[in-house]
């Protein structure tokens, strides 16, 4: 990657390769983050998820491959790197017998210019219990503490693993805001999450990640579009013969089916021919079409198509 090119990146990877044993962690993954945009990293547990983020961080060590970070390489220029960039671990690593205030503080005393740690308690809604020892604190208020820490140092580049893990839908909706306040201000935001609709919601750009490697990659809408050629769905009578219609229209025959009676899916490409045959067929039968659309694939059914595939 030439430098001119590197700069305009917060995160670049090439051939990256960790092996633990004889398991292949991460197989010769090629990514490259744009500054400023927040970025999903999605993948099924034990996909390589943990594995790649920890090497981006500096905390593990590659077999293989390129490695920059904020143009930085994170083993060897670790020093410089760790007071740019926010670390969110999804178990927090919270001490138990201190309170969400003194956390904050001491983290803010190990930074040159640090967010003010009133400010952060009431950017993640934990005034109320600024004062209440970590240990009694929720499993979505010890997550909102973790957000806060990894945003005391004002970094270029934030981590974030599950962000809204345990948080109530009002806390997690603020989340949310306060993560696409991050983009706004500048800040790279890599993402990593189970939850689709939170992939959708915020992220710029996704990658999804199965045995190692990158199975789709680009925008939520991209993804999916790429991924799956959506659904037909359709109204008649009921007891259509979904069999027979599956092999007038040359789909296997778990692709068509009756949801529920009279209601018809259709799981194929929606091209115009697959319409056209579909309607002409029913029409030989003598079959009323009452209802007919088209429905894109959510980024969830893409996201098991492509993981499921990697596990057959």
């Amino acid at each position: 990657m030439p430098d001119s090119h590197r700069s305009e990146l917060a995160v670049a990877t090439r051939g990256l390769r960790k092996r633990y044993g004889d398991r292949t962690a991460v197989a010769g993954l090629t990514l490259e983050i744009q500054a400023g945009e927040v970025f999903g990293l999605l993948g099924p547990n034990g996909a390589g998820k943990t594995t790649t983020v920890e090497i981006l961080e500096g905390y593990r060590t590659a077999d293989a491959g390129e490695v920059r970070v904020l143009g930085l390489d994170p083993m060897t220029d670790g020093a410089a790197l760790r007071p740019r960039i926010g670390v969110m671990l999804q178990d927090g690593g919270l001490h138990p017998g201190v309170r969400p205030l003194e956390m904050l503080r001491l983290f803010a005393a190990f930074y040159d210019d640090p967010r003010d740690p009133e400010e952060l308690l009431d950017l993640v809604s934990l005034r109320d219990s600024a004062r209440t020892l970590v240990r009694r604190l929720s499993g979505g208020q010890a997550q909102r503490l973790s957000l806060a820490l990894a945003l005391v140092g004002r970094p270029e580049l934030v981590f974030l693993d599950e962000p809204t893990a345990g948080m109530d839908p009002r806390a997690r909706a603020a989340t949310w805001q306060l993560v696409r306040g991050l983009r706004d201000a500048g800040v790279t935001v890599l993402l990593t999450t189970h939850h689709m609709d939170e992939a959708e919601q915020l992220c710029d750009r996704l990658a999804i990640i199965d045995r190692g490697r990158i199975v789709a990659l680009g925008t939520p809408v991209e993804v999916t579009r790429a991924g799956a050629d959506g659904t037909v769905r359709f109204t008649a009578v009921p007891g259509v013969d979904v069999v027979a219609l599956a092999a007038a229209l040359d789909l296997p025959a778990a692709a068509v089916s009756e949801e529920r009676p009279g209601h018809y899916a259709l799981a194929g490409p929606a091209t115009p021919e697959l319409l056209a045959d579909l309607t002409a067929w029913l029409r030989d039968k003598g079959i009323s079409l009452t209802e007919l659309r088209t429905a894109r694939a959510t980024l969830e059914e893409v996201f098991l198509r492509l993981t499921e595939e990697g596990d057959s």
